[in-house]
């Protein structure tokens, strides 16, 4: 049934062609009639033959021919074949002998493979026609061309795919979503094959295709984002416009719904509860709350604000711009003890609103929070919390200035102590009471010295003085009148021998440390044993003036006149203070100008150039630094002509620091130096010993010497001068017991083992003089050979002494 149908679908196909056929030969023929009128080839009429044109129809094949048997494509024939097979026909060009083959003899053209037109449209070829024998051209090469037939055998393909488009939710319906277009392989100016059409295969419940553009717009109004974000669509492409039998193909359309500000925020609670302690600083943050919002970007943007009156109070909200939260934080101190409990309402509104949507409903949302305020052990306060006292600088040591108050807020209401930051006042010139809180006067106070006194209190818990406030006390001194005036500077005024009486001599004034409220107002006058040579004025503005009283001064008789004046204040009490004025008389000229007060001073000024009177300074102290060099050396010289009496062998140590010559240099210590010091003939003068003979160190020389060192004593050594000076010491001290006792503790130390050289001190040696054998110090060298003969020389006299 297949092979049927599809044999009658070729039949069908072919005769088609050949009424295309039938329209194209009339047209060929007209050419080729044309073509018969053109001139002759040469060679052809040189022969006497008359031209003869080609004959054949312009050639099509169907592209994908199936068949087993060669398709007959067309025919070439020329109006010289007399059929007798003497004309040979060949083709060449585009497919010749591949694609197309032609029949020498009939000129029939058959296609032997199957055909593309999508691949390839047309081929080029050309024919010849020969003679067989000579095989040289009857008729002029000609070009023709064979088309190649289209059949529908494209289907429509979406080339531009995978597709994806949006748009807004709760759009109308209509709204162009985007456009598809599918392309066809097919002949489009051939039949119908490449004309396509377009339809919804699925989402057709909510979008729909334009058949012809392929335009997909939405079907309902109702699409919404948070319900379903997205859509996928299937469209289909059919060509021959849609008819029966018609390739089509399809693509899926994703859909991306877009978000608008269509949903309110909302808070997923209706109430939040927070706690915060008391001491919490203004600007802590108490929480965090959130409203949400179905939409996403910028629709989610919002703004949180407090809306009691209460709230806006007490606290105040911000938002996070990265989480969208409600920041509620503190805005004013909180108090356990006022309010436990705040409650504060927020609220949440959407920044961008979009217009369209004004009917769905209000884009705001309220939320309560309720805000706990916990207790914690706070220090006392002062109420208030700075004071300002006022005190008479007369009061009494001991006087109470004023009282501050400080209560513990808590609700155990702790005892509260006192005290005063030694710090602020550090001469400890007020006191408090550490139970009451009384200020107390410590020290006298004096307005003129400190006018002012500010001072930091203390308050702190009895029980816990971690507990502490602060706060700041003024203490005012107010003035009381216990100084009196005084002459502002000590006045000197002169006047001239010949001066008138009246004439005005000096204007004083007076100071007051005292400030009485109510302004100064001295009064002047003379004192009782003022001479009346001048008068005194009180102009009444806290001055006086000086007149003089008598007519003219003789300054030989007096140059310089005392007046006393006497000030007293306005009080209370009234205190007053007597001030003098020193007046000169003094030598004018006519025009009144002075030339001379006393004339000392004027007898100086005259002889004394100031060149002169630094060249006297520069003498006085040339002359000052003579006189202190001169008693500088006098005391030196007293102090080396002091009595031996006060002297101290300790005092004067001369140190040898050099190691003289050698063993040859006998002289490299001069004893004289230590015996210079003293006068022993006092000693040697004496009783003859006979006092310090008691101790055994004064007592028997012999035995003091074996005491020593055991060096060899030779007859030049007089160790006498020592011997007497430290009995005579010794005498001293017992004599006065007053002056404590001088020990001598030396300590040797251990200088380790294995020296090559024995020790030569005699302390570390326990065996006696006459065991000791200094025979080896003869063999270490020059340099110990003075010390060799010295103990040499003593080992043998003891030994004749033994003997």
């Amino acid at each position: 049934m297949a092979k049927g149908l599809q044999g009658f679908s070729w039949t069908m196909l072919l005769l088609l062609c050949a009424i295309q056929e039938l329209g194209t030969w009339a047209m060929h023929t007209a050419m080729e009639d044309s073509r018969l009128g053109q001139p002759a080839d040469p060679a052809l009429l040189a022969g006497g033959r008359v031209k003869r044109g080609w004959v054949w129809n312009q050639f099509f094949v169907v592209e994908e021919y199936t068949g087993t048997e060669p398709l007959y494509v067309g025919k070439i024939h020329s109006d010289s074949d007399e059929g007798d097979g003497s004309i040979k026909y060949t083709i060449s060009g585009e497919g010749a002998g591949t694609i197309f083959l032609i029949d020498e003899i009939t000129g029939d053209i058959h296609a032997t493979e199957r055909l593309d037109r999508e691949q390839k449209t047309f081929y080029t070829l050309r024919a010849q026609a020969r003679d067989r024998q000579t095989d040289q051209l009857l008729e002029p090469e000609s070009e023709f061309i064979i088309k190649v037939q289209d059949i529908n055998d494209s289907e429509p393909r979406f080339l531009e795919g995978p597709y994806i488009g949006s748009v807004a939710e709760l759009s109308p319906v209509g709204t162009s979503v985007m456009q598809v277009m599918a392309s066809d392989a097919d002949d489009p100016t051939y039949g119908s094959s490449a004309r396509v059409v377009y339809s919804m295969l699925e989402g057709e419940q909510h979008f729909t295709v334009d058949s012809k553009t392929g335009v997909i717009r939405t079907a309902v109004a109702d699409l919404d984002r948070e319900t379903q974000d997205r859509y996928e669509v299937v469209i289909r492409a059919t060509d021959m416009a849609g008819q029966l039998g018609g390739l089509s193909g399809s693509t899926t359309v994703t859909i991306v719904i877009t978000d608008v500000n269509d949903n309110p925020p909302r808070f997923p609670q209706k109430m939040y509860q927070f706690s915060i302690v008391e001491t919490a600083p203004v600007g802590t943050a108490i929480g965090r709350v959130k409203a949400e919002d179905s939409d996403v970007g910028e629709n989610t943007d919002m703004m949180y604000q407090v809306k009691d009156e209460e709230g806006v109070e007490m606290f105040r909200v911000t938002t996070d711009s990265n989480t969208q939260e409600a920041i509620i934080m503190v805005q004013k101190p909180l108090d356990y003890e006022s309010k436990r409990v705040h409650t504060v309402v927020v609220e949440a509104l959407n920044k961008f609103v979009d217009p369209r949507f004004v009917d769905l409903g209000t884009f705001r949302d309220q939320t309560i929070v309720r805000v706990s305020v916990l207790d914690v052990d706070e220090p006392p306060e002062f109420r208030p919390t700075s004071h300002l006292m006022e005190v008479q600088e007369d009061a009494h040591v001991g006087s109470v200035v004023g009282v501050v108050t400080a209560l513990d807020p808590d609700t155990a209401n702790h005892p509260v102590r006192y005290a005063i930051d030694r710090s602020t006042d550090t001469e400890r010139i007020f006191d408090i009471d550490a139970n009451t809180g009384a200020i107390v006067i410590g020290k006298v106070l004096d307005r003129e010295t400190a006018g002012w006194h500010n001072i930091t209190v203390l308050a702190m818990e009895a029980d816990n003085h971690s507990q502490v406030s602060r706060a700041s006390l003024r203490i005012r001194i107010l003035d009381v009148n216990d100084n009196p005036p005084e002459l502002a500077t000590p006045y000197e005024a002169a006047v001239c021998e010949d001066a008138k009486p009246g004439q005005l001599i000096q204007t004083i004034s007076v100071v007051d440390r005292d400030e009485p409220q109510s302004g100064h107002r001295f009064y002047f006058t003379l004192a009782p044993e003022a001479n009346n040579h001048f008068s005194l004025l009180d102009v009444q503005d806290n001055t006086a003036a000086v007149h003089t009283q008598r007519m003219g001064f003789n300054r030989q008789e007096q140059d310089v006149y005392l007046l006393p004046i006497l000030v007293v204040d306005s009080g209370p009490p009234a205190l007053s203070s007597t001030g003098t004025l020193t007046i000169r008389i003094c030598s004018c000229d006519s025009d009144g100008a002075i030339q001379s007060c006393n004339s000392t001073a004027y007898v100086v000024s005259a002889t004394l150039s100031p060149g002169a009177l630094i060249a006297l300074l520069v003498c006085v102290l040339i002359l000052v630094v003579l006189v202190l060099l001169i008693l500088t050396l006098k005391r030196h010289h007293k102090s080396h002509l002091t009595s031996e009496d006060d002297e101290d062998m300790r005092d004067n140590v001369i140190k040898y620091n050099d190691e003289g010559g050698g063993e040859q240099d006998t002289e490299a210590y001069d004893m004289s130096a230590l015996r210079s010091l003293y006068d022993f003939s006092e000693i040697k003068g004496g009783d003859g010993g006979g006092g310090l003979g008691e101790g055994p160190l004064c007592g028997n020389p012999a035995s003091e010497l074996h005491a020593l060192p055991q060096w060899v004593q030779s007859p030049d050594l007089d160790f006498s001068v020592f011997r007497d000076y430290i009995c005579r010491k010794v005498e001293q001290a017992d004599e006065d017991l007053s002056v404590p006792p001088y020990d001598s503790f030396q300590t040797y130390a251990f200088e380790g083992l294995d020296s090559p050289v024995p020790s030569l001190s005699s302390i570390n040696t326990w065996s006696s003089s006459s065991e000791q054998d200094f025979s080896y110090l003869g063999g270490w060298g020059p340099r110990f050979r003075q010390l060799a003969a010295l103990y040499a020389g003593r080992r043998g006299e003891e030994d004749g002494e033994e003997s």
